[in-house]
């Protein structure tokens, strides 16, 4: 229903027949394009959904790898073009809630009830399975859809998920309210040395030095070890120590009671405590900034400077309060999504300087106490920890591979994954070191003895915390 077809076109590059639809809500005027992909040839009997990027629902260039699979595959641009938060805003600078519940959840699900009637009515019968991948806005859209419409998929892989959306998105100023505050705004090289002492202070506390902090929870280091100390051009002081702290200790009220989690040692800072010019000025990460100037205050052309931290306070709690319910996608009762044989697996960096993934590691533990503990949540949903790699599992780390190989033989074959293997390439792909990557809360324990850059080195060992 209100659905209409606009177009329908081979792709000679991959063989496919693709199909351009638009689905509306009446009686809103809104218009949710969606981009299905169908093998002609070599179906795989699976449908795969795809997920987007920070405001961005997806794009129809996401369906060309999948489609050349065989699976037949669908994205969508959620109800807007481009990767702006304006359309939150209508033509009158008011809250346009239909655009922005199609960006939450509609969209990818019009997306994937078109996807299907289309499958079934291109070659007679329904895909046997469906599955959903994606990355960021795309692992939020995935774990949505387990939330919202659980019978949608079979399988979701979802990668550094932006769940928590109104939290940490806009925890993702706080960096910048800390320099305002400070009247101290640190150039690259600052952030960079205090990421690097960090690393060197906590690397080796796995028995293994390789760059990376295997577990930046336990990661006690203090930048005041770097007071006077020449940094580029300019000694890093106290003050500088002081803005690095309060980055890493996360969003504070004006109690001192924590909001939510900063960055983890180890990442990268100046994603969002970037500076420019000279002197120097902030530089706000641009997603956060939107989401301040279209959803919060409704005001696109204010000035992230103006930011105090009780202001900031403020406004994270209205983000809280306002948006929780329509995209926060923090609901851990996954219940009907496991008891229809629903399976997921979830995988984020521990050096992801965007989305920390205390937050993930926070909504699976919450998703384990209610849905009856550790061992009953492992028969459905599994998170895996990258360390050292960062938003887009890059990084001194090695990368998770397997994923969507991994959730398929667990639908399928019933064989849920007991790790992953992350790689380390070079720039020519070749292989220079493999790791393995356990369930949580297990971990990757070196055993002593040959290289470490074999996964079969290693052992799944529990923390001691």
């Amino acid at each position: 229903p209100n659905t209409t077809i606009v177009s329908a076109a081979m792709v000679p590059t991959d063989g496919s027949c693709r199909v351009t639809a638009t689905v509306t809500h009446p009686p809103s005027g809104d218009r949710v394009k969606v981009f299905i992909g169908l093998p002609m040839k070599g179906w795989n009997g699976r449908f795969r959904g795809n997920g987007g990027g920070g405001f961005s629902g997806g794009s129809a260039n996401s369906l060309r790898g999948p489609v050349a699979q065989g699976f037949v595959a669908g994205a969508t641009d959620t109800g807007h073009e481009g990767g702006s938060g304006s359309f939150a805003l209508d033509a009158n600078g008011r809250l346009n809630w239909q655009a922005i519940r199609d960006n939450a959840y509609l969209g990818i699900h019009d997306m994937t009830v078109v996807g299907k009637a289309l499958t079934e009515a291109f070659y007679g019968k329904a895909p046997r399975y469906s599955y959903f991948v994606g990355g960021s806005t795309g692992g939020r859209q995935g774990l949505m859809a387990a939330q919202r419409y659980p019978h949608d998929y079979d399988g979701i892989v979802s990668a550094c998920p932006a769940i928590n959306w109104h939290r940490f998105l806009p925890a993702d100023l706080w960096p910048q309210a800390v320099m305002v505050a400070a009247n101290n705004f640190l150039p690259k090289a600052k952030l960079d040395a205090a990421t690097a002492a960090a690393v060197a202070a906590c690397d080796a506390a796995d028995g293994v030095t390789d760059g990376v902090i295997d577990d930046p929870a336990r990661c006690a280091y203090d930048p005041k070890a770097l007071v006077g100390a020449q940094v580029g051009d300019s000694t890093f002081t106290e003050a500088d120590a002081d803005v690095v702290r309060k980055i890493w200790d996360g969003p504070r009220g004006q109690d001192g009671a924590c909001l939510w989690h900063g960055l983890a040692r180890g990442t990268d800072l100046f994603a969002l405590a970037g500076t420019t010019g000279s002197p120097l000025t902030g530089k706000p990460f641009s997603i956060a900034l939107d989401w301040f100037r279209f959803f919060l205050l409704q005001n696109p052309q204010w000035d992230a400077a103006t930011l105090t931290p009780a202001g900031f306070e403020l406004l994270w709690q209205q983000s809280v309060e306002q948006y929780g319910a329509v995209i926060g996608t923090d609901d851990p009762d996954l219940m009907p999504f496991r008891d229809r044989g629903g399976k997921v697996i979830i995988y984020h960096g521990l050096a992801d300087q965007l989305i920390p993934a205390q937050g993930t590691i926070d909504y699976y533990k919450r998703v384990q106490q209610q849905m009856g503990g550790a061992e009953k949540t492992a028969q459905f949903a599994r998170l895996f920890l990258a360390p050292g790699v960062d938003h887009g599992f890059r990084g001194a780390g090695p990368t998770p591979t397997g994923q969507l190989e991994a959730i398929i033989r667990w639908v399928e074959e019933r064989q849920a994954p007991e790790k992953l293997v992350a790689e380390r390439r070079d720039k020519n792909g070749k292989i220079l070191g493999t790791r393995p990557l356990f369930p949580y809360p297990q971990v990757a324990k070196y055993q002593g003895s040959g290289s470490t850059d074999e996964a079969a080195n290693f052992v799944s060992s529990r923390p001691e915390h």
